[in-house]
């Protein structure tokens, strides 16, 4: 599974007061990150050059990455997650719950943003290795990703569950209100928009995970 243009914005390790938008539980560290992708990768035996060519990310940002340093953007570590062939959840989730229950003060960011980010992405699954993923997502108004289409295997469906979500599938724009969903091929080029003046709320559903 490869993806090259995952559009979330930056990664920012704010501490939870300084999130009013979202969610508070603190997210995985930078460096804590780094280790995983280096682990990752030598475990798969990969050399920093052949993770670059899987992803598309250059050898020199791959390897501040594993060494924790700067501030990756998300879309960045998607790319890094699908060259060594797994989902970003792997990278910034933390451990893997044992429960089949989620409670809502634990569900786990996938942003990792800050106040800033204009999204918030968590995951509702409680493991890391299962068929699918539902994911719960919510916008600010003007929140777009129109630079960078997601492309990627598998399928999605998606449900707003409050405001107006657009989605963009293969150049056809799909405006959503509450109540409406939507199901697609991941592999078609699509990217989301909240045209509103509201929050949006939508939940997704994308199997296999690929976030």
């Amino acid at each position: 599974m490869r993806a090259h243009s995952h559009h979330l914005r930056k990664l920012s390790w704010h501490k939870p007061h300084d999130r009013p938008f979202g969610h508070d539980r603190p997210p995985l560290g930078v460096e804590a990150v780094g280790n995983e992708v280096r682990r990752l990768r030598k475990l798969q035996r990969l050399t920093l050059e052949q993770l670059a060519e899987a992803s598309g990310v250059s050898i020199g940002l791959l390897s501040q990455i594993e060494r924790g340093r700067g501030n990756p953007s998300f879309s960045t570590l998607v790319q890094v997650a699908h060259g060594l062939g797994i989902p970003v959840a792997r990278l910034v989730a933390g451990e893997q719950m044992t429960s089949p229950v989620v409670r809502k003060v634990d569900r786990r960011r996938l942003d990792q943003g800050g106040s800033d980010e204009g999204i918030v992405a968590e995951l509702l699954t409680p493991r890391l290795d299962s068929a699918l993923e539902v994911i719960r997502i919510a916008t600010e108004p003007g929140y777009s990703s129109e630079d960078t289409p997601f492309v990627h295997e598998g399928e999605e469906f998606g449900i707003v569950l409050e405001g107006v979500q657009a989605v963009n599938l293969g150049g056809t724009r799909y405006m959503l209100e509450a109540g409406d969903s939507i199901s697609y091929s991941s592999a078609i080029p699509h990217w989301y928009e909240n045209p509103g003046d509201v929050t949006s709320v939508s939940l997704w559903v994308v199997t296999p995970p690929s976030f």
